[in-house]
């Protein structure tokens, strides 16, 4: 396996997710959630900023200054807004981190990835669109689970609340050492994989 070079700092983090209270609890929210948490957990207020279609807070994570960014859009339409931030203060792709719900992965298995295609993914597809990229940014893969019947999925992602069983697997797989989100955030990526991928080994 290659090891991956070191990257530029993050600049932008983006939590993928559709909006209403309806959904705020769903599993097609997770990346929403972390990223809250994330604003939460160092004091930087996310607020509506219409011309970027979101939710947009600045400040320090772990030590390096950057955005976090909540889609108002529907997860369909994400990248109207993460293609607007990051042309509005002209980022470059390997500057963003987009975290989002994978049900190849269980609850409570994060993966970290660079590139790659969306693999049915409607918000990571809009993303790539609106970045006019070939999907060469970072991903944050937070496991859901898999209803086990294609047709269940929609409402599997965006009509159940995460049960608390699930909830409580995701919060602690994706609640970083503040060590390791140091790492994420300066661009160490090999290292920062390290880490989060040994956590989830069975």
């Amino acid at each position: 396996m290659s090891t991956l070079p070191p990257m530029p700092c993050l600049k932008l983090i983006v939590g993928l997710g559709n909006p209403s209270p309806q959904y705020d609890s769903t599993r097609h929210n997770v990346g929403a959630l972390w990223v809250r948490g994330l604003a939460d957990r160092y004091g930087i207020k996310l607020l509506p900023q219409a011309k970027f279609k979101g939710e947009v807070g600045r400040g320090s994570v772990a030590g390096v200054d950057l955005r976090l960014l909540v889609p108002s859009t529907y997860m369909n339409l994400s990248g109207e807004s993460v293609g607007a931030v990051m042309n509005f203060y002209k980022l470059k792709v390997d500057e963003l981190l987009v975290a989002y719900d994978e049900m190849a992965f269980d609850p409570g298995l994060v993966r970290l990835k660079h590139g790659g295609g969306d693999n049915g993914h409607n918000g990571l597809k809009s993303v790539r669109a609106g970045c006019g990229a070939d999907g060469s940014f970072h991903r944050l893969r937070i496991g859901v689970g898999h209803p086990g019947d294609k047709n269940r999925v929609t409402a599997y992602l965006t009509q159940h609340t995460l049960p608390n069983s699930e909830r409580s697997y995701i919060e602690s797989a994706t609640h970083f050492d503040e060590s390791v989100l140091a790492q994420l955030v300066r661009g160490q990526w090999q290292a920062t994989m390290n880490v989060i991928h040994a956590s989830g080994e069975k």
